[in-house]
């Protein structure tokens, strides 16, 4: 890619997401060349996805504001507001949101589980169909690459 790519916040696709939280696909794989995605969550206390890995991506996040509980392999570690986490691929991984609210930068390299993030969530700018629900889908998280290996913890 040899161009900027410039997205006002207006023009940022918001998913709705699991258990009520929202992500906003601030870059795609389209608008980088494939090299990576980045989205921000707003998540509520005891927002948490299954444990999982992925086997295409390495994940990155920043907990902008609030806290977490994060998991790699069989550790636990506390993230405070303002803390990073790398998650390489092949890993399993999850997190569970501790304080009241939180807001959280995802970076994933290189791109393409933001396919499974819209395959399964729901486009806020489209009327919400009366019973949906976001819930995780092994076939679509397998198609991207992303493999839940338990619950949530």
């Amino acid at each position: 890619m040899s161009m900027a790519y410039l997205a006002q916040p207006d023009q940022q696709q918001q998913l709705e997401w699991l258990q009520g939280s929202t992500i906003t696909m601030l870059l795609d794989g389209q608008a980088t060349d494939g090299q990576l995605m980045m989205g921000r969550f707003q998540a509520a206390e005891g927002e948490a996805p299954p444990f999982h890995l992925h086997t295409r991506e390495d994940e990155i996040f920043l907990l902008i504001k609030g806290t977490a509980l994060v998991w790699f392999d069989d550790e636990e570690y506390e993230l405070a507001e303002g803390g990073v986490a790398y998650l390489p691929r092949n890993h399993p991984h999850g997190y569970r949101i501790t304080s009241k609210s939180a807001d959280l930068l995802v970076v994933n390299t290189p791109a393409g589980i933001e396919g499974m993030f819209r395959a399964i969530g729901r486009d806020m700018s489209t009327p919400r169909p009366e019973g949906f629900e976001v819930k995780p889908n092994p076939a679509v998280n397998k198609e991207y690459g992303s493999v839940i290996v338990g619950p949530p913890r």
